[in-house]
């Protein structure tokens, strides 16, 4: 019932006895009439046939407007509604009289003025306390349209029944329908039956939003301020009713008295235009939700890929093209049919080397025919501005792109259920549209080819075949690449604090050319990643990123924690990493590492009898037991969704999560230097 859905509101019943002092409408707020009018409202379980009532109080208003329009402003307006327009109650209805005749005794006789406007809107609804509040509003409606209906009824034209002349004069018709009472009583029926036009549209809106709440208000955010204000809708609707009334009591009486409508007109307005809004926006939400979850189905049922593709992303009638970067021309969807397709998902603010990432894949399928790559760029609002990045960054790129200046349909499934934020992501759907990867961009960037054709399943494989340490550096430098495949061994180190590097490779190079070591033919080589260009830098940390995205849901294991804490060594002062080849031994802080390294005196008879790995770790970890120090992950704000929970790398407890804001600029770029 829509009555339970102002249950947010019925707190202001228990507020108390009021004396009220102010009771003049025009001058009191929403709230306190909510006050006054739910203390005349009872929530009830009667059923009654408003729609039916409201459809013969529709038609009968329709026409009695009509008919004064044509008697008071010469007007053509047909009397008789077109037979398209004709809606029929249910042959059943039973007219509920007595309770119609209840309101109309209550409107009529009244002197003019809102206060008795008011208390005779109360007396209405506490006549009508067990009905739902649409149907308060419809009563009362049709109660003053029987009256009203028959009333112009009778004025159309000079009656020649007897019966009908009679009836006429009994309730003062002449006085108003007489052509000197047309000129004379123009403007004020004009008025009064203008504000009954805009009362019946006011109510079939408040009908037509009752009709909404059906809806789920998470769908339909919308309908929650929407329904909790119908009450005072109606309210003010009915209060309009009876000042209508009363006016037209003045009129047919002749009193030297008057109804002043202007404020009502002006309030019903305000609410008819409210509530117009309100229904738009309900209607628009209603249509994005049912577009949603059609769209999900879409995505969990076997389809045609180029059907989902075409749902997903172009509005109705919009062009269905797409602009293909090789041949430099459009191209219908159709050459996505029948195909594996990667939607590459990204704002403006793409840069060169995020695209980058994507060419090696391009030129391993464009050949094969069965793989597709299309950049769906993401704008809210274009400009001419964002038209000319547009076109210089698809320059840049050799796959289909959407060539589409509104929103995407789906821009809001692609936000809410594949987590978009801003930064690329790329969505792998197999020719039947199912999404075999939600965001595989951080696996392309992190193991490039070797995890293609980029599903969960090579997800799972990479996981278990290549050492991510390889990943993030095996590529960057040459070098690295040759050691590794040495299996020597490798301090790769850096942070922030350039003494702290200076320090560490003196110690770590003294260590590297020890006689000890040397004798016992362990090779070390040092790979200080801070004083690598800055291309390489960036590579780096955007590769172990990348890494502790696609790891970020799986299963915690090793190599997800040696990810996490090489993420939080990111904004320190010092860190070093060692490895074996490919093969990952051990990463610390500054602090630990370097100690463990300057210490080497302190453990090398060890290495002889255990070995250069087991001597490391055991001293190190003899260092880190009395050294605490608590790992600090900033992660950015990635595409994809990250895990609520993180388990801190160095100790059994749960992360704490903060959010961290951080501005992209330099000093520099932000005093305008380049």
């Amino acid at each position: 019932m829509a009555s339970s859905k102002h249950s947010s509101l019925l707190s202001l019943l228990h507020k108390g006895e009021q004396s009220h002092h102010h009771q003049n409408p025009l001058t009191m707020s929403d709230e306190q009439i909510l006050e006054q009018i739910y203390s005349t409202h009872v929530h009830s379980n009667s059923k009654f046939d408003v729609q039916s009532l409201f459809t013969l109080v529709d038609n009968t208003l329709k026409r009695s407007t009509s008919i004064v329009d044509n008697l008071f402003q010469g007007t053509k307006t047909s009397v008789d509604l077109h037979p398209d327009d004709e809606k029929n109650a249910d042959p059943n209805f039973k007219s509920p009289l007595c309770t119609l005749k209840q309101i109309s005794h209550e409107m009529s006789c009244k002197a003019p003025g809102e206060e008795i406007a008011h208390k005779t809107t109360l007396a209405i609804l506490n006549k009508l306390k067990n009905y739902e509040w649409d149907a308060k509003a419809v009563l009362t409606l049709a109660a003053f349209g029987l009256e009203y209906g028959e009333f112009w009824l009778l004025g159309q034209e000079k009656p020649a029944d007897i019966l009908a002349r009679s009836i006429a004069v009994l309730k003062r018709v002449p006085v108003l329908a007489r052509p000197a009472a047309v000129q004379k009583h123009r403007e004020a029926v004009i008025e009064l039956n203008n504000l009954v036009k805009t009362t019946l549209q006011v109510i079939e809106l408040i009908f037509a939003l009752e009709k909404l709440t059906s809806y789920d208000t998470k769908d339909v955010p919308a309908l929650l301020p929407a329904i909790e204000q119908i009450p005072v809708d109606v309210y003010w609707s009915i209060i309009t009713v009876v000042a209508i009334v009363t006016q037209i009591d003045c009129l047919t009486t002749e009193s030297e008295h008057k109804q002043e409508l202007s404020h009502y007109g002006q309030k019903i307005n305000v609410i008819l235009s409210k509530l117009r809004k309100q229904i738009t926006l309900c209607n628009l939400q209603i249509e994005e939700a049912e577009y949603f979850r059609k769209l999900r189905k879409f995505f969990q049922t076997p389809t045609e890929i180029m059907e989902v593709f075409k749902f997903l992303i172009f509005p109705k009638d919009a062009p269905q093209q797409l602009f293909d970067c090789a041949t430099k021309t459009m191209v219908d969807i159709s050459v996505i049919k029948k195909k594996n397709v990667y939607l590459f998902i990204s704002t403006l603010d793409i840069t060169d080397e995020e695209i980058s990432i994507l060419k090696p894949v391009y030129d391993h399928t464009k050949s094969q025919d069965q793989y597709k790559i299309v950049w769906i760029p993401i704008v809210e609002t274009w400009t001419d501005q964002l038209r000319k990045k547009y076109e210089t960054l698809k320059v840049k790129m050799q796959w289909l792109v959407v060539e589409n200046f509104g929103t995407i349909a789906g821009y809001k499934y692609i936000k809410e259920e594949w987590h978009f934020k801003k930064k690329p992501l790329v969505v792998t759907l197999n020719p039947q549209g199912k999404v075999l990867h939600s965001n595989a961009f951080h696996l392309i960037h992190a193991y490039g080819l070797k995890a293609f054709p980029f599903t969960n399943v090579d997800q799972e494989r990479i996981d278990r075949e290549i050492h991510w340490i390889s990943s993030v550096v095996g590529d960057v430098h040459p070098t690295v690449t040759t050691w590794m495949q040495q299996q020597k061994y490798i301090f790769f180190y850096g942070g922030k604090d350039k003494e702290w590097i200076e320090q560490f490779t003196k110690y770590a190079t003294a260590l590297a050319n020890d006689a000890t070591l040397k004798s016992a033919n362990i090779s070390i080589e040092l790979f200080c990643v801070e004083k690598q260009d800055k291309s390489i830098l960036s590579r780096f940390w955007s590769g172990i990123e990348s890494l502790f995205v696609t790891k970020a849901h799986r299963t915690v294991d090793a190599v997800t924690q040696e990810v996490q804490r090489m993420l939080s060594y990111k904004n320190e002062t010092g860190w070093a990493l060692l490895s074996k080849g490919s093969s990952v031994i051990l990463s610390g802080h500054g602090t630990t590492v370097m100690k463990t390294v300057a210490e080497f005196d302190k453990w090398k008879e060890v290495v002889v009898k255990k070995g250069f790995e087991f001597s490391f770790k055991e001293h190190h970890d003899k260092i880190a037991r009395t050294t605490h120090i608590c790992s600090h992950l900033e992660v950015p704000n990635v595409a994809g969704k990250l895990p609520e929970t993180i388990k801190c790398p160095d100790c059994p407890n749960t992360m704490e999560i903060y959010i961290s804001y951080k501005c992209c600029h330099t000093a520099n770029t932000a005093n305008g230097k380049q």
